[in-house]
């Protein structure tokens, strides 16, 4: 049996706006993945260890963007509006998700 592995954030569902697109994305803005690193074919454990790193560096600021330093907050805000652009364009509906 085949362990599953995790397609990438260019090919996630809901254009990329699930909790593994988020775990990416906030890598790309802390510097711990280059941008153009999708993670497709990471394993779960992978995943789960990238996760704690961003965690780590959250933790750092209080899990609070406005805390970031200037340079960390602005390229966070860059990716998370290309990101929402993207998935939109994709069909990604934010409201959908408040009905849940």
């Amino acid at each position: 049996m085949r362990k599953k592995t995790y397609v990438g954030i260019d090919k996630d569902e809901n254009g990329g706006m699930t909790a593994t697109g988020k775990i990416i994305r906030d890598a790309w803005a802390f510097g711990i993945l280059p941008e153009n690193e999708t993670c497709a074919g990471w394993s779960q454990a992978a995943i789960e260890d990238l996760w704690r790193k961003t965690q780590a560096e959250w933790e750092k600021y209080g899990f609070l963007v406005n805390n970031l330093p200037e340079e960390i907050r602005a390229r966070y805000l860059r990716i998370q509006q290309e990101a929402m652009r993207r998935a939109r364009e994709a069909g990604w509906d934010p409201a959908r998700e408040l009905d849940d």
